[in-house]
């Protein structure tokens, strides 16, 4: 292995300042998707005996183990609170990695609203991708009612979802802690393993009033959908707890009997070597101005076991890095932009080492800084077009597992090529500086600006030159609020914004979490155009 030397020292602070920014805007945001519904709801909340969600993962995951917390912003920017309701992430319970949704009740009841569908819905794309058994654990009201709209037809998928990770053999169990109601009935009714709580659950499509208004029937909370009554009468409970301390056991003791096997290879080492610097430097890293290229091997020589690093092709196609290495003991193939943009070489490069990786199924590493692919009369005669259908075809096609950073900007047709999210990477994370959008905002109101003096030119009229500046910074400004890392991220464009200094140890986990599925290259890739 090649040990990757640094070139960091010297730098004048900037950008470590501007990263530091952006991360204490992520901490507010953080904080209040932590907070729930506040502290009146919070308070209420425990005074009847109840925990809250994150507490009750906590009681659930082995001793001292990580949560991967999953989208954690989810509804930043939008008329919804942020973090949407409910918690997901993926921790290891009774040493099985394991996919967790847990209701947030303190908020509208948990009430299933639209941001809070998709978080649930991505939750069951990472299990069934990943392998990964479910443990929902269950307290909401149902569909948030004034936007049913965008709820209820959509909302269908994640029972389904449910039935399909059991038909692929992955596992589902539900606690039931106070009123699933309606859809959220659902949940349990489908899932292995359901467990409720003694004169706390009630599980019910339609609560006594719906159902008087409906049929007439006069009944009680208990005997329309109680924990005793699905225990002894219905048959939906498989276990009834007496407390949610109780609940919560007997759902670690339904992990602990699956009998559960990873069917990836554990990692070459136990003890893997840490990276020879200080992941604290990576806050120096990233530019503060994204026109400003950086090294990804500076990246890459603070989170590779050891720093060791075999570059494949180095003098070829150089503004993208390729290569081999090792975090936290398994195999990963690297793709890092050097300098932004991308050209034929580097598609081409790319191309090359992805089905390199697929023929030794090993697991690839996207580190996305990318302005797109070169555009312009030369290189369009060069064949950029084909040689970006290369890589993308070559990124569409590959079935080892793909993870995605963005370290700072992901912009065109580059985000294809480098694994964006409609390229299904099975964890996608950003940096709070990065950016990703069709275009950056200079040149996209650039754009507009230039059709539209054209336009103006052949109806033979002049050209407002004030509208048109008034017109420029007002698609800049919308672009650059648009693209940045939180507003994405709350739309669920990845799976959450972390700090760079912990991007070694959240690859790590994901690339853990991979390997309960098997790990197998692709066989074919389809007609490259050559």
């Amino acid at each position: 292995m090649t040990t990757l030397r640094t070139a960091l020292a010297g730098t004048d602070g900037a950008n470590r300042a501007a990263m530091l920014d952006r991360l204490a805007e992520l901490a507010d945001a953080l904080d209040t998707a932590r907070a729930g519904g506040g502290e009146k709801y919070v308070t209420r909340h425990h005074a009847r005996g109840k925990l809250l969600p994150r507490e009750r993962i906590e009681l659930l995951l082995d001793r001292d183990a990580p949560f991967l917390e999953l989208s954690p912003v989810a509804g930043f920017g939008t008329d919804f609170p942020v973090g949407a309701s409910v918690v997901t992430g993926v921790g290891v319970v009774e040493g099985v990695e394991c996919l967790i949704v847990a209701n947030d009740p303190t908020v509208r009841g948990g009430a299933v609203n639209p941001w809070s569908l998709a978080k649930t819905r991505r939750a069951g794309e990472i299990a069934l991708a990943n392998r990964l058994p479910m443990v929902n654990l269950v307290e909401s009201a149902g569909a948030d009612l004034p936007s049913q709209a965008d709820i209820f037809i959509p909302g269908g998928r994640v029972f389904r979802d449910l039935t399909r990770l059991s038909a692929a053999g992955v596992p589902t169990v539900s606690v039931v802690f106070g009123n699933a109601t309606a859809g959220g009935a659902y949940v349990p009714g489908m899932s292995d393993y359901t467990i409720m709580i003694r004169d706390r659950s009630q599980v019910y499509l339609a609560g006594p009033p719906l159902v008087r208004m409906a049929t007439g029937e006069v009944t009680d909370d208990e005997s329309l959908g109680g924990a005793a009554m699905h225990a002894t009468r219905s048959g939906l409970a498989d276990f009834m707890a007496e407390d949610e301390p109780d609940g919560i056991r007997l759902a670690r003791r339904c992990v602990r009997r699956l009998n559960w096997r990873k069917q990836g290879l554990p990692p070459r080492t136990a003890d893997p070597a840490p990276p020879r610097y200080d992941p604290e430097e990576l806050l120096d890293i990233a530019s503060a101005d994204l026109k400003v290229p950086f090294d990804p091997r500076e990246v890459l020589a603070r989170i590779l076991d050891g720093s060791d690093f075999d570059e494949f092709k180095p003098a070829y196609g150089t503004a993208l890095v390729t290569g081999w290495g090792e975090l936290h003991g398994y195999p990963v193939g690297v793709l890092a932009n050097a300098r932004g943009v991308l050209f034929s070489e580097e598609a081409q490069k790319a191309t090359q080492f992805i089905q390199l990786a697929n023929a030794t199924d090993t697991p690839l590493v996207f580190l996305q800084n990318t302005t797109g692919y070169m555009v312009g009369t030369e290189y369009e005669q060069r064949g950029i077009i084909k040689h970006g259908a290369l890589m993308i075809n070559a990124v569409s096609n590959s079935t080892v597992p793909h993870l995605t950073v963005n370290l700072g900007a992901s912009y065109g047709a580059g985000n294809y090529g480098m694994c964006g999210r409609a390229y299904e990477p099975r964890f996608l994370f950003t940096w709070p500086n990065a950016k990703s959008a069709v275009m950056g905002p200079t040149q996209l109101a650039g754009v507009l600006s230039i059709v539209a003096r054209q336009a103006a030119a052949a109806r033979g009229r002049d050209y407002d030159e004030d509208s048109d500046a008034a017109m420029r910074m007002m698609v800049e400004q919308q672009i650059e609020s648009q693209s940045g890392a939180l507003f994405l991220s709350g739309r669920l464009y990845d799976d959450g914004v972390i700090d760079p200094r912990d991007t070694r140890t959240v690859l790590a986990l994901a690339l853990s979490a991979t390997h309960n599925a098997p790990i197998n290259g692709a066989k074919g890739f389809g007609v490259f155009r050559m």
